[in-house]
C-alpha cells in the first residue's frame, strides 16, 4: 500500500486566542492539532502520543479514533489501525473515513470479507464517493487470483500459487500473504526466499506462528532436523489447532525414525530389510529433497551389495536429480556403470566427480574408466578363441585349432557369398587373435591396455593363411580352391 497521506479530521482553520484555563475539550483539540502538524511532515511516531492524549481526554470522539488509525496506517501497523477505525464507526456510525480505513486495513490483513463489508457502508452512507474506487479494484482483482491459488494449492502446483501470491501482493502488503508465498517457496526447494520472508515478519511480530512454522518447513527440508522440531513444537504452543504444523511435525519424525532403522538393519546386514525400510521412508514426504535423496543413496548402496546394478543405477540418478552436487551418489553410480561395463557413461561420471573434488584417488578412477572404455572398443580376442583371459598358451593353441578349421573359408566353399565373407572375416580375426595372444610380450601389452591400435594393426598385417600354415604345417593341403580337412 502507497505511503501516501490519509485525510485527517482537521479543525477549523481560524485560530483562537490563547486560554490559560482549557477545559479537556479544547486541550484535546489541542493535542489533536499538534498531531496533525506532525503527521503533514511525516513524524507518524511522533504524532501518536499526541492523538492518544486527545482520546485519553476526549474518549468518545470518533475523529481522535480516525486520526490515530490513518497514523498506523502510514506504519504499516493495520491491526492497530483497524481496531482504531472500528471503535470511530463504533462511536459514529454514519462515520465514513472510519468505513474506507477499515476497508483498507482489511485488505491489508487479507481479510477480503470484512473490507467489501465496509465499502458497502460507504456506498450506502455515500454513494457518490469515489475514495473506495482503488479498493474496489483491489479486491477484484485478488478475489480473481486468490481462487486460482487455491485450485493449484489443491493441485500441490505451488509454482503457479507463488505466481498468484506475487500478483495480490501487488495489490495489498498482507503478511498473510506473503507467508503463503513463502510457505509454497519451501516446497518448491527455495529456502533462502522463504526464510527471508518469515525473518522480515518476525522482526515485527515474534511470535507470529505461521512465519515460524515456515521457518521450521526450511529447516526440515535442508535435513537440519532437530532445529526443525522445535520450531514446530513452538509453534504447536502458540497455536495448538496449527494443522499445517502438526502434519508436517509427524512426517519429520516418522521420517527420521525409518531412515534411522533403515541404517540399522544395514549395519547388520540385513540388506532385505533395509530395502523395504528405505522404500517406506521414500512415501513419507516426496517434497523432502534432501532426506530423500539421501534415503535413494542408501537404497542405491543396498542394491548394489546385492547384485542388483541396474536398481542401484535408478537409485543414484533418482538422488542426483534432487541434488545434483550428490558425490557420493555420483560415485556410486559411475562404480556401477564400471561393473556393468557402460564405461562411456562411467567416464562421463567420473568426469563430473573430478569437477567436483579434484582429489588423486578421483583422477585415478576417471583413467581406469578411459582405459576399460579404449578396451571396449577394441577386438576381444579371448572372446574370439572362446577363452578365458588366464587361459594358459596350450589352452590357446587348442583354441585356435579349433576356430580355425571352424571358420576356414575353403570350408565354406559352397555357402553364399554373404556368409563366405562373414566365414573369412572371423578366419581372420582368428589369426590376429593368435598372433597377439600366443606373444607373451604383445598379450602383456593388450592386456594392459597399451599400443591397442598398434597392436590391432599387427595383428591384422599378418596374412591367416600364413598363419594356419605356420600352425598347421602341411597335415591340410591346398589346391585349386580345394581344401582337405583331416577330423580324428
Amino acid at each position: 500500500m502507497a505511503d501516501t497521506l490519509i485525510d485527517l479530521e482537521m479543525a477549523p482553520t481560524e485560530s483562537a486566542p490563547e486560554i490559560v484555563d482549557h477545559n479537556e475539550e479544547e486541550l484535546a483539540e489541542i493535542k489533536k492539532e499538534t498531531g496533525n502538524q506532525l503527521y503533514k511532515t511525516k513524524k507518524y511516531i511522533q504524532a501518536i502520543p499526541y492523538y492518544t492524549e486527545a482520546i485519553e481526554l476526549c474518549p468518545d470522539s470518533p475523529s481522535y479514533y480516525g486520526n490515530r488509525s490513518a497514523c498506523y496506517m502510514m506504519l504499516h501497523q493495520y491491526k492497530e489501525a483497524l481496531e482504531d477505525a472500528r471503535k470511530s464507526v463504533l462511536l459514529d456510525p454514519r462515520f465514513v473515513k472510519g468505513y474506507i480505513r477499515i476497508a483498507k486495513c482489511s485488505l491489508a490483513l487479507g481479510d477480503i470479507t470484512a473490507a467489501e463489508n465496509a465499502i458497502s457502508f460507504v456506498k450506502e452512507l455515500e454513494p457518490a464517493n469515489t475514495a473506495i474506487l482503488p479498493e474496489i479494484k483491489k479486491i477484484e482483482v485478488v478475489r480473481r487470483f486468490e481462487e486460482e491459488a487455491k485450485k493449484a494449492y489443491l493441485k500441490n502446483d505451488y509454482r503457479k500459487v507463488v505466481y498468484c501470491m506475487d500478483r495480490m501482493l501487488e495489490q495489498v502488503p498482507c503478511s498473510l500473504y506473503k507467508l503463503q508465498r513463502a510457505e509454497c517457496l519451501a516446497l518448491i526447494g527455495r529456502y533462502q526466499e522463504a526464510q527471508e520472508v518469515a525473518n522480515d515478519i518476525l522482526h515485527f511480530d515474534k511470535q507470529n506462528a505461521d512465519a515460524i512454522y515456515v521457518r521450521g518447513m526450511c529447516l526440515y527440508y535442508q535435513d537440519n532436523v532437530e532445529k526443525a522440531f522445535s520450531h514446530f513444537q513452538h509453534v504447536l504452543k502458540l497455536a495448538p489447532d496449527h494443522t499445517k504444523a502438526m502434519d508436517i511435525y509427524k512426517k519429520a519424525k516418522l521420517l527420521k525414525q525409518k531412515k534411522e532403522e533403515g541404517n540399522e538393519a544395514f549395519k547388520s546386514n540385513k540388506l532385505a530389510e533395509a530395502y523395504a525400510l528405505y522404500t517406506e521412508a521414500l512415501k513419507i514426504d516426496p517434497y523432502n529433497n534432501s532426506t530423500n535423496a539421501k534415503l535413494y543413496f542408501n537404497r542405491a548402496t543396498v542394491c548394489s551389495k546385492l547384485g542388483r546394478l541396474n536398481e542401484s543405477v535408478a537409485d543414484c540418478t533418482a538422488a542426483l536429480s534432487l541434488d545434483p552436487n550428490y558425490l557420493k551418489a555420483l560415485l556410486r553410480r559411475a562404480k556401477n556403470y564400471m561393473e556393468l561395463g557402460e564405461y562411456e557413461d562411467a567416464v562421463r561420471d567420473y568426469e563430473n566427480v573430478c569437477k567436483m573434488d579434484k582429489s588423486r584417488e578421483n583422477r585415478r578412477l576417471l583413467q581406469e574408466a578411459k582405459l576399460a572404455l579404449k578396451k571396449s572398443k577394441r577386438k576381444d580376442y579371448y572372446k574370439i578363441l572362446g577363452i578365458d583371459k588366464n587361459a594358459s598358451t596350450d589352452e590357446i593353441k587348442k583354441a585356435y585349432r579349433k576356430r580355425a578349421l571352424v571358420h576356414h573359408p575353403d570350408r565354406h566353399a559352397s555357402a553364399s557369398s554373404d556368409e563366405k565373407k562373414e566365414q573369412e572375416k572371423k578366419f581372420k580375426e582368428v589369426g590376429e587373435a593368435y598372433g597377439i595372444l600366443s606373444d607373451p610380450k604383445k598379450r602383456a601389452r593388450y592386456d594392459n591396455g597399451q599400443d591397442l591400435e598398434d597392436l590391432e594393426g599387427m595383428g591384422s598385417e599378418v596374412d591367416p593363411s600364413t598363419v594356419f600354415q605356420a600352425f598347421f604345417g602341411d597335415q591340410y593341403s591346398f589346391g585349386n580352391g580345394g581344401f582337405t580337412f583331416q577330423f580324428g
